[in-house]
C-alpha cells in the first residue's frame, strides 16, 4: 500500500473520529444547559427568570402597553443599543439574594429562596391575568362554567373520569374548591392551575390517585413492585442522582418495602405520599432544582456559595432566558409548554 492511501485513510479515520466526538460533546452538553435539565427531569415548564426587570420586561410585550417607554425609570440598566447591561443588573441584585447572612456571599439556600420567590411571583401573575379573562361576572372568583363554557351539563352529569373529560376536571376543580362555596378564589384558583405546587391534602392525593391510574395494569388501585419499578422508580432515581450527585440510591425493592408501610405488598396513595415531589413535580420544584443548577454551573472554586465576581464571570448563565438566541435555544426547538 503506498504512503498516500496510508496518510489518506488515516486523515479519513482522524475525520471521521472527529465528527464522533464533537457530536458525543453536543449531546452530553445537553443536559447542562436549562433546557436539558428540564429534559433530564421530565418537567415541562418555563425555565425560572432570575431578574424581575426581564421579567417585566416580558410582561409589557405580552401586553403591549408601550413596551420598553414603561421602562424609562430604568433607562440606566440598558445600553445605547437597547441591550440590558446584565453586569450592572447582577451588582444591583446581589445584595438583594445575600441576606441570611449577610456575609458578602450568595449560598444555595438563599440562591433557592430567590429563584423559587421569582417562580411564584410568575405563577400568581398569570394566574390573575387567567381570572380576570374568564372572570365574566367581575366578582373576582371562577365557576366551573365560567371557565369551562363549552362543557355541557350532560357532560358534567356523564362524569366521564378519563384523564382530561369533564368528570376528571370536575374532580380537580372540587378539589381545589377548599372552602366548598362553588367558585374558586384566587389562592384556590392558583391551585386548580397548578396542583403540582399545591400544599391541598385533596388535591395531592387527586394527583397520587392519577397517577396511580397511569401506572396500574391491573386496574386494582395500588401499585405492586412491578409497576412501581416501571411507572415510578426511574422518576425517583433521576432525581436522587440530580440530588445527591450520583450517590448511592435505594434499590426498587429497597424503596418499595420502605414505603410499604402496612407490608401486604402493595403501595397505596397515602405510601406514595412521599413520593409525590418525585412523581408530579410542579415549577416550584423545578425552580428549586434550577438554583442548584445554577449554583453547581457557576460556583468555581466548589465552596457552596458564590461570590459577585463568580455570578459576572457566569452572568450569561443567570440570564439565558434574555440570551434566546444563545448556545441553549436550539437544544429543545420541541419542547413547549403544555396549558
Amino acid at each position: 500500500m503506498s504512503k498516500a492511501v496510508v496518510v489518506c485513510t488515516i486523515l479519513a479515520t482522524a475525520f471521521i473520529l472527529l465528527i464522533l466526538l464533537s457530536e458525543n460533546i453536543k449531546s452530553s452538553r445537553k443536559d447542562y444547559g436549562p433546557h436539558g435539565l428540564s429534559r433530564r427531569l421530565g418537567i415541562n415548564t418555563p425555565i425560572p427568570v432570575f431578574d424581575p426587570l426581564v421579567e417585566e420586561m416580558e410582561r409589557l410585550v405580552e401586553e403591549n402597553e408601550g413596551k420598553r417607554k414603561e421602562l424609562e425609570k430604568d433607562k440606566n440598566y440598558f445600553y445605547d443599543d437597547g441591550r440590558l447591561n446584565i453586569s450592572l443588573r447582577l451588582m444591583i441584585l446581589f445584595p438583594l439574594l445575600d441576606r441570611e447572612p449577610r456575609d458578602g456571599f450568595v449560598d444555595a439556600k438563599e440562591l433557592e429562596a430567590w429563584i423559587v420567590h421569582q417562580a411564584f411571583d410568575r405563577m400568581h401573575y398569570r394566574m390573575k391575568k387567567e381570572l380576570e379573562s374568564h372572570d365574566e361576572d367581575g366578582d373576582g372568583s371562577i365557576s366551573f362554567s365560567e371557565y369551562f363554557p363549552l362543557i355541557s351539563k350532560e357532560d358534567i352529569e356523564r362524569n366521564d373520569m378519563k384523564h382530561g373529560e369533564a368528570g376528571w376536571w370536575m374532580e380537580q376543580f372540587r378539589n381545589a374548591d377548599a372552602d366548598r362555596n362553588g367558585t374558586l378564589n384566587a389562592y384556590e384558583f392558583q391551585d386548580f392551575l397548578h396542583p403540582e405546587d399545591s400544599r391541598n391534602d385533596q388535591i395531592q392525593r387527586w394527583l397520587l390517585r392519577d397517577k396511580i391510574r397511569q401506572m396500574d395494569y391491573d386496574n386494582d388501585q395500588k401499585l405492586n413492585l412491578e409497576e412501581f419499578e416501571e411507572g415510578a422508580y426511574d422518576s425517583y432515581k433521576t432525581y436522587i442522582e440530580f440530588e445527591t450527585g450520583w450517590e448511592e440510591y435505594h434499590s426498587p425493592e429497597e424503596l418499595f418495602n420502605k414505603l410499604d408501610i402496612d407490608k401486604d405488598k402493595f403501595l397505596r396513595v397515602e405510601e406514595l405520599k412521599p413520593m409525590i415531589q418525585y412523581l408530579n413535580p410542579g415549577e416550584l420544584t423545578y425552580a428549586k432544582y434550577y438554583s442548584s443548577y445554577l449554583m453547581h454551573e457557576a460556583d468555581d472554586n466548589q465552596d457552596g456559595k458564590l461570590t459577585l465576581d463568580e455570578m459576572l464571570n457566569h452572568d450569561r448563565m443567570f440570564y439565558n432566558t434574555v440570551y434566546d438566541n444563545g448556545r441553549f435555544d436550539d437544544e429543545d426547538d420541541d419542547f413547549h409548554d403544555e396549558l
